[in-house]
């Protein structure tokens, strides 16, 4: 008799979709004796967005989270989600890195890797594929689904096939954005079922209100393999509620044979654990159906709000999810996934913020265009990809071909500040702040963002104001403080968003008394200096609020008009900033790790 099997996604996709994968370790701990009893094919805990959000906002190890996970889930697989030559990061890596890091995964406990591509370039998957086999672990290859004028049941089940024929133990149809509709989803599983000899699982996202249905006609047509989220984080930007599909199959040829009361105790659990994440929630990430058109998944919507939330536009979010299909056709209609997700989305929000088109092209646009990302699935707008690249080469071979091993020079790169094979992984998914992350650890430093207290609603006013204007030299700034750190000896860090940027102030006790006890002097951190306003042809600004991240000129250098001069982040993306005119570099008013804003003078350089 058929039995559906269900893999759950609350402890990775589910909480990255609705909270912007901000669950920490300590609120999965206390349930996993239960989520071990239950008997899930099997718990998606990692990959994703979760390493970068570990070590971005939580400032938790992400390999300490697998490992103790792997401990609390002893009878359960563990299943993570891997973007190929991309890994866990936001470029390609070399062969060597990949293969190091899928072994380091298998070692730490991953029993399933999914692995995908987001441009579904399959040449992108073999080394990964290859990688977990020699581990002795699931590889389950996985087809991005999307729709567009290039995208047929056709080519679809041509790249099964030929997942298939590298090994893969199963196939995932991956609907990330949740754009399958019921009778779609019959048509392309009957007939991949008839094409395949290994199991097909379906991941379908419930932004559109469909996903449940279109399970539903899956395993009607022999797709065995769903995936679901406990009811407390699911539907809308997450997946079919996980107490809602067994009970469908209750009693049918395709019972689960999982216990429903069970389930709902869990439910219940992960109900209390969600209100400590709400200031994470977003009204962008329930039903809706104009997923149809703009194709942005779920993990991707709740990370969006939260970005433009953090820029101080978010004001522009329907404006941006517009903009998102005009870019998506401009760069020949990828998949919307990871990292093809986050450069989109990206440069649809710059082209809105700014109000110019392609007046700021990140980095990763670029490479994109150039072909480092892999073929694009259509025909790329000619016009945009001279703008970005002007006569640069498209290269059309494997991307990962033209990269030489990296694996040792990474290690030199961060010598001795890593303490494990894992840590050099953690920089080399993400030099700059996993140097940080690494750094502050072996410090002892390592303060997690703020979580907002929950409101109770007894009417108590707070004991000091959360949320004011303070005027300062004739200059009015809107503050909002949205938490504190733990008190390091004599000083505690604030922070707080200024004018809708985020800043860390450090708070230090002097000895002067105050009538409260203590008086305490108040100084910026990093990025909280004023510079001047631009007002000359020859200051350098930005057209994003964002981070600098490398400084590539020094006072007196010449430089020509449209010279990088500073590469800043803003929303995960790297982006040039280039001088204005041509001339000599007079001041540099940042430091690297500054936090800049639009319209002040980064760099004065006199013209020619």
């Amino acid at each position: 008799m058929p039995k559906v099997h269900i893999t759950d996604t609350i402890l990775r996709d589910a909480h990255q979709s609705l909270i912007a994968t901000r669950m920490r370790i300590d609120d999965m701990l206390p349930i996993c004796e239960k989520l071990d009893q239950v008997g899930y094919w099997s718990l998606e805990v990692w990959g994703g967005a979760t390493f970068d959000a570990c070590i971005r906002y939580l400032k938790e190890d992400p390999w300490e989270r697998l490992a103790r996970l792997r401990e609390a889930l002893p009878k359960t697989r563990l299943q993570m989600l891997l973007r190929g030559q991309n890994l866990l990061g936001y470029r390609h890596y070399s062969d060597d890195v990949v293969k190091a890091f899928v072994a380091r995964c298998a070692e730490n406990g991953i029993d399933v890797f999914r692995v995908f591509d987001a441009m579904n370039d399959n040449r992108n998957l073999r080394v990964a594929i290859d990688a977990v086999k020699e581990s002795g672990k699931h590889a389950q290859g996985a087809i991005c689904y999307t729709t567009g004028p290039v995208h047929t049941i056709e080519l679809f089940i041509e790249q099964a096939l030929e997942l298939e024929s590298f090994g893969c133990d199963s196939i995932a149809i991956k609907d990330m954005a949740g754009l399958l509709t019921p009778y779609v989803t019959s048509e392309l599983v009957e007939k991949l079922v008839d094409a395949l000899k290994v199991p097909l699982h379906i991941h379908s996202h419930a932004t559109a209100g469909l996903s449940d249905l279109c399970q539903l006609k899956a395993v009607e047509k022999g797709c065995l393999h769903i995936d679901t989220a406990i009811s407390a984080f699911s539907s809308g930007a997450s997946h079919p509620p996980t107490e809602s599909m067994v009970a469908a199959f209750r009693d049918t040829e395709y019972d689960t044979g999982l216990n429903l009361e069970l389930l709902q105790e869990i439910g219940f659990y992960f109900h209390e654990v969600r209100k400590k994440y709400h200031q994470f929630e977003s009204e962008f990430t329930g039903l809706d159906t104009r997923v149809q058109i703009n194709q942005v998944p779920g993990g991707m919507i709740s990370n969006l709000y939260i970005q433009l939330k953090e820029q101080g536009t978010l004001d522009k979010m329907n404006e941006v999810l517009l903009e998102v299909p005009r870019v998506r056709e401009d760069l020949g209609y990828p998949p919307l996934v990871t990292p093809t997700s986050q450069i989109v989305g990206t440069q649809a929000a710059m082209n809105v913020i700014t109000g110019e088109r392609y007046k700021t092209i990140t980095n990763e646009v670029k490479l994109y265009l150039q072909g480092r990302y892999g073929k694009a699935p259509g025909h790329v707008n000619t016009i945009v990809r001279q703008q970005a690249i002007g006569n640069e080469d498209i290269i059309d071979i494997r991307p990962a071909d033209l990269l030489d091993d990296e694996l040792d020079q990474l290690r030199s790169e961060i010598g001795e500040t890593a303490k494990s094979e894992e840590d050099v992984m953690i920089y080399a998914m993400f030099p700059e702040i996993g140097r940080e992350f690494l750094t502050q650890r072996n410090l002892g430093t390592l303060v997690p963002e703020p979580l907002e207290p929950i409101n109770t609603g007894n009417g108590q006013p707070s004991a000091a104001p959360v949320e004011f204007n303070l005027t300062l030299h004739g200059e009015t700034y809107h503050i909002k403080v949205t938490g504190t750190g733990h008190h390091h000896a004599e000083t505690r860090p604030f922070y707080m968003t200024v004018d809708g940027v985020p800043e860390e102030v450090l708070m230090e006790t002097l000895d002067v008394i105050s009538p409260n006890g203590e008086d305490a002097a108040i100084t910026t951190g990093r990025g909280g200096s004023k510079r001047p306003k631009a007002t000359e042809p020859g200051h350098v600004t930005t057209s994003m609020p964002g981070t600098i991240i490398e400084i590539l000129v020094a006072v007196d250098d010449k430089v020509a008009a449209g010279d990088p001069v500073l590469i800043s982040e803003a929303m995960k993306m790297e982006t040039e900033i280039q001088s204005p005119v041509s001339g000599t570099v007079k001041a540099i008013n940042v430091e690297k790790g500054d936090s800049v804003n639009p319209d002040e003078t980064l760099i004065e350089i006199e013209a020619d």
